[in-house]
């Protein structure tokens, strides 16, 4: 029982809790929604360029998107921020000021940039190369195929992948805080870290935990609702349950085909004649 209560006091105390909310609220929910959301729309736009070089038929743009890849995804999220914002530290100064933010956001876009790359490039190679073929005899270009059709669709076919990296893109943006952060740019992580150092009680913390629970769970149900759309919702538009046609669809079965008809029978007269 003392082991229990010393649990509930050093992680679960109100009181730290209610000490540490209006900040998390105020401050670490919206920056922290500011780092991800700016880091995945960069990160998608550059994973889209991407795959598309890692598909390319010159291997002067599949070599280097496929090291760009690799380094990216094998190297650790807190190294390669450490990298780049420890790094051009010196060019941000110049550029911006001593805010760390640029320099993070940047950091998280190129790594969200590698893994959606790798999530894009396999849905537009999953894409049957009838749909290409069919492009191109309609006369597009192979341009205008792969831009119009095949990423499209492609890009279709991921979409809970790529909510799945975001959740993931979300969590990462708490390393941020390697940079070095103001009081008003703390994000979730960092909020909680400084209350539970000043109070020496990790309660605050786990609340900041319970607020990334709060950004993640619905997305996480999003991706579910996505995956169930991709997969049945064409079926459910196409036929009720059991593949029975519904009154919108219009039935495309094989008419009967009329009788033939057959000898017209001879008078028994005319037979005799």
């Amino acid at each position: 029982m003392d082991q229990l209560g010393t649990l509930a006091e050093t992680f679960f105390d109100w009181g730290s809790m209610r000490s540490a909310i209006s900040d998390l609220l105020t401050t670490g929910v919206p920056n922290t929604l500011i780092l991800a959301v700016t880091s995945a729309v960069i990160g998608t736009v550059l994973g889209l360029l991407l795959a598309v070089a890692g598909i390319a038929r010159t291997r002067w743009l599949r070599w280097p998107a496929r090291v760009y890849t690799d380094v990216f995804r094998g190297l650790p999220a807190a190294v390669t921020i450490l990298l780049i914002g420890v790094g051009l530290a010196p060019q941000g100064m110049e550029i911006w000021g001593p805010d760390p933010y640029p320099l993070g956001v940047l950091a998280l876009s190129l790594i969200a940039a590698a893994y959606f790359g790798e999530i894009f490039r396999s849905g537009i190679q999953s894409v049957e190369a009838g749909q290409f073929e069919a492009a191109r005899a309609l006369g597009f270009s192979y341009a205008a195929a792969m831009r119009l059709i095949i990423v499209p669709l492609g890009v279709r076919r991921v979409l809970p992948a790529w909510v799945n990296q975001l959740i993931a893109l979300i969590k990462d943006s708490s390393l941020i805080y390697f940079l070095g952060l103001t009081a008003e740019q703390r994000d979730l992580f960092r909020i909680g870290q400084d209350s539970a150092a000043t109070t020496g009680n990790e309660s605050a913390l786990v609340l900041a935990g319970l607020f990334y629970l709060l950004l993640t769970v619905p997305l996480t149900h999003l991706v579910n609702v996505i995956d169930r759309r991709l997969r049945h919702g064409r079926a459910t538009r196409n036929g009720g349950e059991g593949g029975e046609p519904t009154a919108d669809t219009p039935d495309t079965s094989t008419p009967e085909a009329p009788p033939v008809p057959g000898p017209t029978p001879v008078p028994e007269g005319a037979a005799r004649a």
